[in-house]
């Protein structure tokens, strides 16, 4: 068996790989360059076979004869060799044909050929501003099919809650009370020692920056009407968002990975109003009464620090927390409340509905989940704001 040619040259005549019984033999046909494959050309030869192939491609320099009449046996490893072989000397602006192949060796060459025949193209270059662009514009369209999908919940929560309005054997009281229980009972332990560590926090700034001017009894208005009006509220939705909605979204898409929502779907039962109507409903009561125990506590945090810091006495903090807000300061952030739960619910719904059948889009939809509804949770508060500043409520 010959061996292999030297780096100096590519001699006509040689053989330029061996490996075991399998080879690669230069001729010339006709002033073309002519390489007969011989031998077996499987998996267990291939790796002999490769430097024999990069040495063809390197040396060979004009059109191309490739003969596959000598191979004994192929498989899919000797197939993809030879589309190598054929795909580089292609990239020279060389002339190749195949020619002497069995049916066998046909059939495995075709089946290659739109996958390894012609080099991928390399991607095209795209400089910064245009990649910023392309962002703001898939960006753009991704929320407008976000605001299509919530428009869709919406209307159907609407239409199922209009038809347990009329027939109140449809409206799931039981699911209801549950997610209640889920969404809101269970959720006062944290809320409330949140608001209160904030509203600790508040006060201390407040009196810290307050006592250079001597106006430390304006601690109590100032914690009075930024609990009431929004710290209560956006802390506890902030803190809905990251603890309902997220599982929302992880319980209808894990449903949906399931296939359970289309079971709903096949046997006649709307998931809307199943799933997600009894969510979006308990969350709406529960919402405000959350806010209401923030707002409370927050306030008992400020009256605590209020006394061991400056020294306001329980009694003086009440008295002057009663002149310096009204009713309707309460009820400024109560209004946001239903609102916020809406959104969250529609949210976390929306994206457990986009879930796809695996892992990871069911984690990668609850992030996007927990992060729009508390993006949404702060710009409608801002806009509530600024609308209750233009009526001067």
């Amino acid at each position: 068996m010959r061996s292999a040619p030297r780096d100096a040259g590519f001699e006509r005549g040689a053989v330029v790989a061996t490996a075991t019984a399998a080879q690669l033999e230069f001729g010339d046909a006709g002033g073309q360059a002519r390489l007969r494959a011989a031998g077996p050309w499987t998996v267990r030869t291939v790796g002999d076979l490769e430097p024999s192939i990069d040495a063809a491609i390197a040396n060979i320099a004009g059109s191309t004869i490739i003969d596959l009449s000598g191979i004994e046996h192929i498989d899919t490893a000797g197939a993809w060799l030879i589309t190598r072989l054929e795909r580089g000397l292609r990239a020279k602006q060389f002339d190749v044909s195949v020619e002497g192949g069995s049916d066998n060796s046909t059939r495995l060459l075709a089946a290659l050929n739109q996958t390894e025949r012609e080099a991928p193209a390399a991607p095209p270059q795209i400089g910064v501003a245009q990649e910023i662009v392309e962002a703001i514009g898939r960006t753009m369209y991704l929320s407008w099919l976000d605001f299509q999908s919530g428009l869709n919940i919406l209307g159907g929560v609407a239409r199922g809650f209009g038809k347990a309005l009329f027939d109140p054997s449809r409206l799931r009281i039981t699911s209801v009370v549950f997610h209640i229980d889920r969404t809101g009972f269970r959720a006062v332990p944290i809320i409330a020692l949140m608001s209160l560590l904030i509203g600790a926090i508040i006060a201390q700034q407040s009196a810290f920056q307050l006592r250079a001017f001597g106006a430390d009894i304006f601690v109590v208005d100032l914690v009075g009407i930024l609990v009431l009006r929004e710290i209560g509220v956006l802390l506890t939705a902030i803190m809905i968002a990251g603890r309902s909605g997220s599982a929302f979204t992880a319980e209808i898409g894990s449903m949906k990975m399931r296939e359970e929502i289309d079971a709903l779907s096949v046997i006649g039962v709307d998931p809307i109003e199943v799933l997600i109507l009894p969510r979006i409903l308990g969350l709406v009561i529960a919402l405000p009464i959350l806010a209401f125990i923030a707002d409370i506590s927050a306030l008992f945090g400020a009256g605590l620090v209020s006394w061991v810091y400056i020294g306001i006495p329980p009694e003086a903090f009440v008295a002057r927390l009663r002149d310096a807000v009204a009713l309707n300061t309460l009820f400024v952030g109560l209004i946001k409340a239903p609102f916020m739960a809406l959104i969250i619910g529609i949210i976390g719904a929306s994206e457990g509905l986009n879930v796809r059948g695996s892992a990871a889009s069911l984690g990668s939809q609850t992030t996007a989940s927990v992060v729009k509804s508390i993006f949404m949770v702060i710009v409608v508060d801002g806009l509530f704001a600024i609308y209750f500043a233009a009526v001067n409520y």
